[in-house]
């Protein structure tokens, strides 16, 4: 028994010696057009731009970025009122925009995005979620000066950008 013991032990301790330190690093910073955010491998692309626009209390904001990603585009079918999904890992995401809105409380993301491959195949539309791959992703976020609203409007049946 003793001997089991001290092999978890020993487990414990190599665990412990070689764990990774989570990585704590702040993810932005303020630059005079709003944000510039750099994300690192493992990053959720959406939960990240949401804790900035939380955190900073961002009425409204356009983005851009570039970096690696694994990415999910999504058609938007009218018809079923559903985006019909496609996945691709290990990308370069060669362009990225969208707006930063609101809807109540919650903050709402409408991004896309183009993508490339090793071989300089291009696929894009709208991005449904996205990690940081190998490297990282770039992301600046242009500040508006006020708050701007989402709101399912029928035609068409997607959340609108409010103006006013």
């Amino acid at each position: 028994m003793s001997r089991f013991f001290s092999i978890a032990a020993l487990l414990f301790c190599l665990q412990t010696a070689f764990a990774l330190p989570a990585d704590t690093t702040k993810r932005y910073i303020k630059v005079p057009a709003g944000y510039l955010m750099v994300l690192k491998m493992g990053d959720d692309v959406f939960a990240e731009i949401e804790k900035l626009a939380r955190n900073e209390n961002i009425p409204a904001a356009n983005l851009s970025g570039m970096g690696f990603v694994h990415a999910q585009f999504g058609f938007f079918d009218f018809k079923k009122k559903q985006y019909l999904p496609k996945d691709f890992k290990d990308v370069e995401m060669a362009s990225m925009s969208g707006t930063v809105a609101w809807e109540g409380d919650k903050v709402s993301l409408h991004i896309h995005g183009v993508v490339t491959d090793r071989k300089f195949r291009a696929w894009g539309g709208h991005l449904l979620a996205a990690r940081v791959s190998t490297g990282s992703l770039e992301v600046l976020v242009t500040l508006h000066d006020r708050k701007l609203l989402r709101k399912m409007e029928d035609p068409p049946g997607a959340n609108v950008l409010q103006l006013n």
